[in-house]
């Protein structure tokens, strides 16, 4: 059926934003109901029964709560496309009775075809006598702006009418476009017959999340204050009604959840059902990448449904570059204290991330209560950057390493993110803590040596550290006193050469097919003792070390070597690690072991009473 203006005119748009008010109920209902199942249901199943009876209703309880996550959002996408489509349709009415109402003022008439007719008016400059009025259509060439002699006599209404009548015919067919875009977006926004909600189901629903944000970018996107700073951010959603709120989450939950200034639980809420549409977004994918970051967030999906303590928020999540993820074990908006962990090398969206790395952040949520009981602590683990990665078949790749660009891109982003929980944190000012560990640790001495150094950072500390780009830790920001280092005595990385020594850097095959990097002269033989780019870089690592382990010296391969006593930080005592090569135990273990309770209790001790507010209470060890 062609639209008419009349039609337009006449439209009810408060009709679609009822039916949007309905489905937004809908929504409002299914979000209470998983909400109910996660918080309620769930953990009073696994705390009080046991046995296969309680093993098989969490599951069914799981299933459920994953579909209603389902209706939430699909109903959250209807609720925002109808009232995308009331907003767009306004303005070509209002569009369309400015016209109206321009054509009543000069008396002209608008006729149904959007044709306007307007009366006599000027002079002829022949004969003086009015100019016969006429009608104008869409698409007429002005008609009687020109005589044929080519004296210019117009009638002035003539332009006018032609002006009405093409605004008219604009808003019609804007609005009939609109209109014939929407009716599709409608059509696909419909669910599989059954009861369950399978992994093609959602990644059904991320394809239709997709054409819902392209339909209501003018509508909600446009608004989300990007350039803005975490503290206007901040403002900007608390001004906001809790209707467009909810909008915000339900079409835009990647923009809320991944935006520094909102509120962690706004974060959280927001990001769990965007994993769900990431999922079924790489769910269509067979590539490598797709795939490697797929089996990841499955298993962060897994985390958040089971439950932890303390209790797990996700506060980032995507899939651009080598993945994106922060995790918080702890509500960092109400926590007195707050840690934020950078990881390094070869750290990228993938299953030994989202155990590994996701580890690390809890043991230290949890030693960090244990130290300090009554000053609850969140701890986060941000992987906000592009890691370096160690790469098999790729030497040069493998050199990434040995440049800041990573760090120097991250560092800004790292400082965001930091000013973004400064920004909502609700109970004054927290006790923070910049945690780097290996290539994060020059993340982190970057961002500290920023203007302003990191928002809100009380001590920053450097595990495994290559170093920071500094030569004192008093340019890190927070004074020398509140800068702690852990180096442990069988962790290659902490004893790399500096850029003059490591000049010879040479790439070279080891292990057969596998490649790694040679450090320093002679390092190529106990690199090719072990298979791997791992093993290559560590057996590089391991031969420098052999040959200058009796010198003294305070260059590192980025600045300054933060254990040096050089560069003035307090050291803190770490186990030795096993050595590089030590029969039972993986290629440079030493290197990774500083958060692991169970393989160095003596540094995660130490690290959970920095991050708790008893740096005093420290083991200390002696600098280098």
């Amino acid at each position: 059926m062609t639209l008419t203006w009349a039609q337009l005119r006449d439209l009810k748009c408060d009709g679609l934003e009822g039916a949007a008010d309905g489905w937004g109920k809908a929504s409002n209902r299914a979000d209470a109901g998983r909400d109910r199942i996660e918080t309620q249901l769930l953990s009073g199943l696994r705390e009080t029964q046991r046995g296969e009876a309680a093993r098989a209703a969490v599951g069914r309880l799981r299933q459920m709560s994953r579909n209603l996550s389902y209706v939430y959002t699909e109903c959250g996408l209807l609720r925002t496309t109808l009232n995308s489509l009331a907003h767009e349709l306004r303005a070509q009415q209002r569009a369309l009775r400015e016209a109206l109402d321009d054509a009543q003022a000069l008396k002209f008439t608008v006729h149904g075809d959007g044709s306007v007719t307007y009366p006599a008016a000027g002079e002829g400059l022949i004969d003086g006598r009015p100019l016969p009025g006429g009608t104008a259509s869409t698409g007429d060439a002005l008609p009687g702006l020109h005589a044929p002699s080519g004296l210019v006599a117009p009638n002035p209404n003539v332009a006018k009418a032609q002006d009405i009548a093409d605004r008219v015919a604009k808003a019609v067919r804007t609005a009939a476009e609109i209109d014939w875009r929407y009716a599709g977006i409608l059509r696909r926004l419909k669910a599989e017959e059954g009861l369950r909600v399978p992994d093609s189901t959602w990644q059904d629903a991320a394809g239709d999340a997709a054409a819902v944000r392209d339909a209501a970018r003018g509508y909600l996107k446009d608004a989300i204050p990007y350039d803005a700073s975490p503290a206007e951010r901040n403002s900007w959603w608390s001004a906001l009604t809790d209707e467009h709120r909810e909008e915000y989450l339900a079409v835009y939950p990647d923009r809320i959840g991944n935006l520094d200034g909102i509120p962690a639980l706004v974060r959280d809420a927001a990001n769990r059902d965007n994993l769900q549409l990431l999922m079924g977004k790489l769910e269509g994918r067979d590539d490598a990448k797709s795939q490697t970051q797929l089996t990841a967030l499955r298993e962060i999906d897994r985390q958040l449904r089971a439950g932890s303590r303390p209790p797990m928020y996700l506060l980032g999540i995507g899939d651009e570059g080598n993945g994106r993820a922060i995790v918080s074990f702890g509500n960092p908006d109400t926590a007195k204290n707050v840690a934020a962990y950078v990881p390094g090398l070869g750290t990228s969206l993938d299953k030994e991330f989202a155990k590994g790395d996701l580890k690390r952040a809890r043991d230290t949520a949890i030693g960090a209560n244990e130290m300090n009981p009554g000053s609850p602590t969140a701890s986060i683990v941000w992987l906000g950057y592009d890691a370096p990665q160690v790469s098999v078949g790729d030497p040069t790749g493998n050199l990434d390493v040995a440049g800041k660009g990573a760090a120097s891109a991250g560092a800004p982003a790292y400082n965001q993110f930091m000013a973004g929980i400064s920004a909502t944190h609700q109970v004054g000012d927290p006790h923070v803590t910049a945690i780097g560990h290996s290539y994060g640790s020059l993340t982190v001495g970057l961002a500290a040596q920023e203007d302003g150094g990191i928002p809100g950072a009380d001590e920053v500390v450097l595990v495994g550290s290559p170093g920071t780009g500094a030569r004192s830790a008093e340019e890190l920001g927070v004074g020398r006193e509140h800068v702690f280092v852990g180096a442990a005595e069988n962790d290659p990385v902490t004893k790399l050469p500096n850029s003059e020594e490591a000049s010879g850097i040479g790439t070279g095959v080891v292990g057969g097919a596998s490649t790694g990097f040679v450090l320093g002269a002679g390092a190529g033989p106990m690199g090719a003792a072990i298979g791997g780019a791992a093993g290559g870089v560590a057996g590089g690592f391991a031969g420098y070390s052999a040959q200058h382990a009796q010198t003294d010296k305070s260059e590192a391969w980025f600045g300054t070597d933060p254990a040096h006593r050089d560069f003035g930080a307090n050291r803190f005592a770490v186990s030795d690690g096993p050595r590089i090569f030590e029969r039972g135990h993986d290629v440079a273990e030493a290197h990774s072991n500083y958060f692991d309770p169970s393989k160095d209790q003596m540094s995660a001790d130490n690290i959970a009473r920095i991050v708790s507010g008893k740096s005093s209470e420290i083991q200390q060890e002696s600098p280098r």
